[in-house]
């Protein structure tokens, strides 16, 4: 292309650039369009451009801006003067690279990335009568709980600016020993407590200080997604151990696999099943951990909140000594934007807990961690715990009310001892593809129960979660269901 035909496309494109509505200074514009032709390789190198002269007076500019532009792309490199010749541009080759700041060279993933990805949520927005692991926000008494964060957020010491190594706020470690002590019948002193941003932290310290990658970890089949995420991205080698009516049977794996690194469970409330582990294999599953030099890792998942008997006393307080990490979360109890958990770690390791733990997370808000003291020993954590009992049990009530044309006619769920969820049971993948589907046409999001299962065996069901919607947001959904399963059945799917 001639110099002559360059500088006339160069003059026309910057004349329709110019005329485009833009809040951006005409100096900045003309840079923009010359450096995107340029790297787009529609500028090609070497090619000679218009002088800041013949620019001015074609695109109705001042010269000093069309200079200025000039300027900046030869400081960057993209141009180059040479003396008595005019301006070329660089004959460095742009062309086939991107203009978006950052691109990415590929989008491969890891095989770590792609397991933990492949069992993480999406960012779908899902009708609140399903939406699992969300507790009652609208039951949450948000102006006490602000007054009480407000009073710990005035000014203080010079102290709290710096960086905090203590593994949390010393009140709120003292006013969560007294709470599972209490509650849960966990055997701890204030200071093994460890303070974290939630359970999922607290699953990548234990894999990360107590596991190397190829190691085994007994994992609940079918279990927490968030549990097998932190095990898949330590590199662990994940064994799947069935769960029935009595909870995980370690029986079932124990001489069939390497020896357990870690063994993660949720005794109290299994998760999604909604089984208590049973005295027997509890003590089996301590035995277990012994005989190999293993860790249990127990997640008191929604122990608090039982309907049909007191909270059963935890797996860690059973036995003396007993080789097991507790981690509990206020995610459930309280709302989950809070992201504070927490960690009962063996006294011999608490130390080197809390190092790594400020090394690879820091501590999270001193503030916020002491309105969450004061606001569990004032006593208002166990009354809200005690009311979101009522409320869950209605909410659960509704949930059943709404699916009973489902059920009356042979639709199983769970026993809804505890928990936020219930599970219906199906029978056949078909099925549950098909209500999934269906269901996302109407704007009522399902999780499928297969999706929780590691091994080669499945089950077919949906986990439906209840307590973060009222009764009133809970009877549509419901009653869609019910209708909608009842037509599958008719179907044969």
């Amino acid at each position: 292309m001639s110099d002559r035909a360059v500088f006339a496309w160069v003059i026309d494109g910057l004349n329709r650039r110019l005329a485009e509505p833009s809040g951006d200074p005409k100096q900045r514009r003309v840079y923009n369009a010359l450096r995107a032709w340029i790297v787009s390789g529609e500028l090609m190198p070497d090619m000679r451009l218009p002088s800041s002269r013949l620019l001015a007076r074609e695109t109705d500019m001042g010269r000093n801006t069309a200079l200025g532009a000039i300027d900046q792309l030869v400081a960057e490199g993209f141009l180059v003067a040479r003396e008595g010749a005019g301006v070329y541009v660089t004959a460095v080759g742009f062309a086939g690279l991107s203009d978006t700041p950052n691109a990415p060279t590929s989008d491969r993933l890891s095989q770590r990335g792609r397991a933990v990805l492949a069992v993480s949520p999406d960012d779908a927005v899902t009708h609140p009568a399903f939406t699992l692991g969300m507790p009652a926000l609208d039951r949450f008494p948000e102006a006490r709980w602000r007054r009480v964060v407000r009073r710990h957020q005035r000014p203080g010491a010079q102290q709290a600016l710096h960086y905090r190594t203590h593994g949390g706020h010393p009140d709120l470690k003292a006013a969560i020993a007294d709470y599972v002590r209490l509650a849960r019948g966990v055997v701890c002193q204030a200071d093994q407590i460890l303070i974290t941003h939630g359970t999922q932290q607290g699953l990548g310290l234990v894999a990360t200080l107590l596991a190397d990658g190829g190691d085994s970890a007994w994992i609940e089949d079918p279990g927490y997604l968030g549990a097998r995420a932190a095990f898949q991205a330590a590199d662990l080698r994940l064994i799947p151990v069935p769960v029935d009516d009595d909870g995980l049977d370690g029986s079932a794996v124990a001489s069939a696999h390497p020896a357990p690194r870690l063994i993660y469970t949720t005794p109290s409330n299994q998760y999604p099943r909604g089984v208590t582990l049973a005295l027997k294999r509890r003590l089996a599953l301590l035995e277990t951990a012994r005989q190999h030099e293993a860790w249990i890792v127990e997640d008191d998942y929604d122990s608090e909140l039982r309907y049909v008997s007191s909270p059963l006393a935890c797996l860690q307080g059973l036995a003396g000594g007993a080789p097991v990490i507790y981690l509990g979360t206020f995610s459930k109890t309280l709302f989950p934007a809070l992201q504070l958990g927490y960690i009962v770690v063996p006294r011999a390791l608490i130390s080197r807990f809390r190092r790594a733990n400020a090394r690879l997370f820091r501590e999270e808000d001193p503030a916020l961690q002491a309105a969450l003291a004061d606001f569990m020993n004032s006593g208002e954590f166990a009354a809200h715990i005690r009311k979101m009992r009522r409320c869950y049990r209605r909410r659960q009530a509704a949930l059943r009310e709404a699916l009973a044309p489902a059920t009356n006619a042979g639709l199983r769920l769970s026993s809804g001892a505890a928990g936020l969820h219930l599970v219906a049971y199906l029978d056949s993948i078909a099925q549950e593809t098909r209500l999934v589907d269906e269901g996302a046409a109407v704007g009522v999001s399902l999780a499928r129960l297969s999706t929780y299962f590691i091994g080669g065996r499945t089950e077919p069901g949906l986990v439906l979660g209840y307590a973060g919607a009222d009764e009133a947001e809970i009877a549509r959904p419901g009653g869609w269901l019910a209708r909608a399963w009842r037509a599958s059945q008719d179907d044969g799917s």
